[in-house]
């Protein structure tokens, strides 16, 4: 699947770029190559930017009012320039009554003060894939490992190795009703190692930990899609234990595929927001 590039830029005299900054992030975090031109850029220069880059969207932050007069004016250059097919987004202090008028100049999404950040990646993403005939339904494989699950009879007597032994931070300790589990994680590298301690005797980790002892109970995949990677599964023929997300730690929407159908091996998918998943 094609990496998709993103200008972040600020145009006019706005000397805030807060927003812009963690709007970048974010791209990055959704897997996108994002590049910033900084502050007080000329519309002619953001377009110059935009055409040597070959990005394949815009997004223009404006806070100083003159977004009315900046964002058209980026349109019609970028159809000068043949590069009418790049998307453009605009965000910041912007009217509602205004968004009619931008969008009837060209401006393909406003994004309002408040929009979760990954609406916006996800808008991006999905109209660069309509624009390039792109089939949608082909996934990309998930992000990483985002943990990897060890069932504990306690909390108390596994945690010494790590910390003290392996001298891994212990980021926190919570309790996952869903599962009927208390975890504990440590992060190592990008990816962390979640203890689990059942909580009553007919927990999944406490039948788990029955027959077959303490160890390694599952390999968590981060996921950015999970209800669209389950209905994928499941059309496939892959068995599930969970055919929607249910809450795990921390918030995360989380599923279980069933180890028969993964060789033997119990893997959950996680999809976390952007703050969580850092």
């Amino acid at each position: 699947m094609k990496k998709i590039r993103v200008l972040i830029a600020k145009p006019g005299l706005d000397g805030h770029d807060r927003g812009a900054l963690v709007i970048a992030q974010a791209l990055r975090d959704y897997g996108m190559e994002v590049i910033y031109t900084g502050l007080r850029q000329t519309p002619q220069q953001i377009v110059a930017a935009a055409v040597q880059e070959d990005v394949d969207a815009i997004g223009l932050s404006c806070l100083s009012g003159a977004h009315n007069e900046l964002f058209p004016e980026i349109v019609s250059l970028l159809e000068e320039r043949s590069a009418g097919d790049i998307i453009v987004v605009g965000g910041g202090v912007i009217p509602w009554e205004d968004i009619p008028f931008l969008e009837s100049k060209g401006i393909q999404k406003v994004f309002t003060p408040g929009t979760p950040t990954k609406d916006t990646a996800i808008f991006i993403e999905k109209a660069v894939y309509e624009r390039d005939g792109i089939d949608q339904t082909v996934k990309e494989p998930p992000k990483k490992i985002d943990h990897i699950g060890i069932a504990v009879s306690s909390l108390e007597e596994a945690l010494p190795f790590y910390v003290n032994q392996l001298h891994l931070k212990l980021e926190a300790i919570e309790e996952v009703a869903s599962e009927g589990v208390k975890v504990a994680f440590m992060k190592i590298g990008e990816s962390r190692i979640e203890l689990l301690e059942p909580m009553s005797e007919s927990s999944p980790v406490a039948l788990f930990i029955k027959k077959r002892g303490e160890g390694i109970h599952h390999i968590a995949l981060a996921d950015e899609r999970i209800e669209e990677r389950l209905k994928e599964l499941s059309s496939n023929g892959v068995k599930l234990i969970h055919e929607t997300p249910v809450k795990g730690a921390g918030g995360a929407n989380i599923a279980f595929l069933h180890p028969k159908s993964a060789g033997g091996v119990l893997y959950e998918l996680c999809e976390k927001g952007t703050k969580e998943a850092e």
